[in-house]
């Protein structure tokens, strides 16, 4: 298979995994949750609001709140960024359950901050065990949200995964560090 054939069967495979994805959004409970949950995910909001709720909860661990929070902020950053250099357009084959603040599709910012976010619990500065358990699970409905609403490609949630998980590992030691 030469690099044509697969650039064509990796396109083709994204557009199939969406509208099989997107079928779901025919049930109006999965629907509603699907547009729930981008609302909450707009510009990081969700993660941020916890994280800020963190802070201000967690006298302790205060700094380390406020560094993954800024993080979870940096990937959303991060993602904005590398949309308006690739400028993929969103999905055209399917009806979107949503409204998008932009055009570009790729990568998901929802799935960049909430990948961000749970690599942030998942380090375990924070001191929270319990509160991976519920992060995961959440990130990964809000990553699946972007696609039963149809706005993303598989490929973007994915790329948008990589990118908030590369960058809470690249800002992991500053999160936790005692350094200003």
């Amino acid at each position: 298979m030469d690099e044509v054939d697969v650039v064509g069967g990796v396109r083709g495979l994204d557009r199939r995994l969406l509208s099989a994805l997107h079928a779901h959004g025919a049930d109006p409970r999965v629907a509603g949750a699907a547009r729930g949950l981008s609302r909450v995910g707009e510009h990081g909001l969700l993660w941020l609001a916890a994280g800020l709720a963190g802070a201000a909860v967690d006298r302790r661990r205060r700094r380390v709140w406020l560094r993954g929070t800024a993080l979870t902020a940096g990937a959303h950053l991060a993602s904005m960024g590398v949309k308006r250099v690739v400028r993929r357009p969103r999905p055209a084959h399917v009806q979107p359950l949503v409204r998008t603040v932009g055009r570009h599709s790729f990568p998901s910012s929802h799935a960049s901050s909430a990948a961000a976010a749970v690599a942030v619990v998942a380090h375990g500065a924070l001191g929270a065990p319990l509160l991976l358990p519920a992060a995961a699970p959440l990130a990964v409905a809000m990553c699946l949200s972007r696609l039963v609403v149809g706005v993303h490609y598989p490929s973007d949630v994915a790329a948008g995964v990589a990118l908030g998980a590369l960058t809470a590992r690249l800002g992991a030691r500053w999160v936790v560090s005692g350094d200003g």
